[in-house]
């Protein structure tokens, strides 16, 4: 029955510290840009300039 009390104040514990990493997360200003990360994903990639070398072949399709 002790450990069931060790165990419960090694818990809490555990979630002050996230709890305080968390409060500190949120000064520094880790959570303020809430639009970007939504429209990311609407824009193209890079392309990828393959007119350098087009017979390139990697390892993994060599015959």
């Amino acid at each position: 029955m002790s450990v069931i009390y060790i165990l419960i104040a090694a818990s809490i514990f555990v979630a002050i510290i996230f709890f305080i990493a968390f409060l500190i997360s949120i000064k520094r200003g880790q959570y303020d840009d809430v639009c970007t990360p939504a429209i990311r994903m609407l824009f193209e990639d890079e392309l990828v300039n393959t007119s350098e070398n087009p017979k390139r072949i990697s390892k993994n399709n060599q015959l």
